[in-house]
Order: C-alpha cells, then structure tokens, then sequence
C-alpha cells in the first residue's frame, strides 16, 4: 500500500486538514505500506516554502513524516504538459476563452447530474471566426477537456458506492498553470499511489480523475473519502473559525499529544482525555468503523 497526503501550501493546516492526514497516515500504516507527502503548489502567488515547512513541522508534531522525500507540483509542469499533448492527440482537448465572470455565471446554471460547478461548454464548438474574435480582445484561453458524456461508478471505502458524469474540466489555466485534476491523476500514477484518502469534498471530482486515468492509461487508486470537519455553526471549517490550528491550540494549552487525542476520539479510536501516541492508535484502527457523518466541533473545542 502507498497513500499520500497532498495540501496546499497556502497557510497552516488546521484540524480539518491534520484529521485527514492521520487517517491516510493510519490506514498506509497499519497496513505496513509506504505514506508520501506530496505539495499541491501550483498557484505560486499564495504557496511559499515557508507554508510548506510549517505544515510539514506540524504534521511531525504529531508523528507523521514521509518516507520518501517530499514532491512538489510546481517541479512538474512538464509532466503535466505531456499528458495534455497526450489528450491533444486524442482530439480530447479544446480552448475556452471564457471569463471568470462567465464561468461564474455558467457554474450556477442547472447541469443534471454533473458536479458542482460543471462548465456547458461553451467554447467547445467555437468557429475559427469567434475564436479570432476572442484573441483580439486579449482573451488568453484556458485548455479544457473534451468530455463525450461518460459516466463512472466508484465504489468508495468510505462513502460507498457513488456514480457521477464528467463535465469539459480545466486541463491548464489561461494563465498556463496546469490545472488540479490533471496534475494529481499524472502525479499519484507516478509516484504509484494505491490508495487515495481525502476529504468527501472532492467524492464529485472524481469521475473527472477516472476518465483521465482511462485517457492517459494511468492505474486507478482505491479511494477513500473522509467525511469533513465542521465548525459550530455547521460550515466547512476554516482559518477563520479561530482556534484550528496547531499554533492555535498551543497558545490555549493543547499539547500536539492532546490534539492527536481529539482527533483519535473523533475517529472512534480513543477518548478526547487519553494520553496516546501515534502508534497507539495505529493498533485500534480500522477503516471500517470511522464514522461516516462529519465530525462537528463545539464552540468549547474552540
């Protein structure tokens, strides 16, 4: 087994994202296997090194570390460049000219059964005219995928069985950065990933990625998809909610070996008060028995 654990490094990572990063920690070691880190960076205006070696020092604290030295993606353009050709060469890849307003205007229109903010299509059919038109204006193009309505079913080990359709997604971003679900369908079959746990956020992602892999003849990883960490207020918790971060926690007296308890009990593995290790709860995990709703903090946790 090989997992990995792939933030952005954007800012600390707080309870959500270490909750994560123990469980894909703990389910690789108790199967003996291989756990790699690898950073998300492709937007270089906000991801710094100095992010990364926060996050990495925080997910030391408490007794995570890969095993193979660190990847980043923003070493890995060329990669990414060859699977587009790759796409290019199967007629599966188009330009879109649309502006983020439009894509923002076009991602709220009703889409069946496609992801949250599929895209229609709207470039797809351009004549030479209307792009010609498009470039005159200084429009750079975005590259998109060329998607023929297929559909995939993921029998996930966390949320079961889940079946969605692929919309046209960003292959490279008009500001040529290549886009999120090429790069980490090209990154996880190059550092021959097995086993991809992360927050259910991205379950809807991953027909995309699945099509990709068939496109590119990549192997496909088993998932697993991580119910997500709530604040008080029922929303997605963020930086924003205040005490969420292992800094956070220091400055009120948490320990790193109190915020491993609070992680383990929320995962059923311990109780909030224990004193335990790492290892200690690598011996009372199992997959199978995580809870599959969210975990949602109390205002008192904050």
């Amino acid at each position: 087994m090989r997992g990995r654990f792939a933030p952005s490094p954007t800012g600390a990572l707080h309870l959500g994202n270490l909750r994560t990063a123990l469980v894909s920690w703990l389910q690789v070691r108790a199967d003996g296997g291989d756990w790699l880190v690898r950073m998300e960076d492709l937007d270089r205006v906000t991801a710094s090194l100095d992010h990364e070696r926060d996050q990495l020092s925080s997910l030391a604290a408490l007794g995570m570390t890969p095993d193979e030295p660190v990847v980043r993606q923003s070493e890995r353009f060329d990669r990414y460049e060859d699977a587009i050709s790759t796409l290019r060469a199967q007629g599966r890849v188009y330009e879109c000219f649309c502006t983020r307003r439009e894509i923002r205007e076009a991602a709220h229109a009703p889409h069946g059964e496609l992801p949250d903010g599929a895209y229609p299509g709207t470039c797809r059919e351009l004549s030479t005219t209307q792009r010609a038109a498009r470039e005159a204006e200084g429009r750079q193009p975005a590259l998109r995928l060329r998607a023929e309505g297929e559909r995939f079913v993921i029998d996930d080990l966390l949320a079961g069985r889940f079946e969605g359709g692929v919309d046209d997604v960003v292959l490279r971003r008009n500001d040529g950065v290549p886009a999120y679900n090429l790069a980490v369908v090209v990154d996880d079959a190059a550092q021959r990933i097995s086993h991809v746990l992360r927050g259910d956020d991205l379950l809807t992602s991953t027909p995309r990625q699945c099509l990709l892999q068939d496109l590119l003849t990549l192997p496909r990883p088993t998932y697993a998809h991580l119910p997500l960490v709530l604040a008080p207020d029922g929303s997605r918790l963020a930086k924003r909610h205040g005490a969420v971060t292992l800094q956070d926690l220091a400055e009120r007296g948490v320990s790193p070996t109190g915020v491993l308890a609070r992680l383990g009990a929320s995962l059923g593995l311990c109780s909030p008060r224990d004193s335990v290790t790492i290892a200690d709860l690598v011996v009372e995990f199992q997959l199978e028995t995580l809870p599959r709703t969210p975990w949602q903090l109390q205002s008192t946790d904050l």
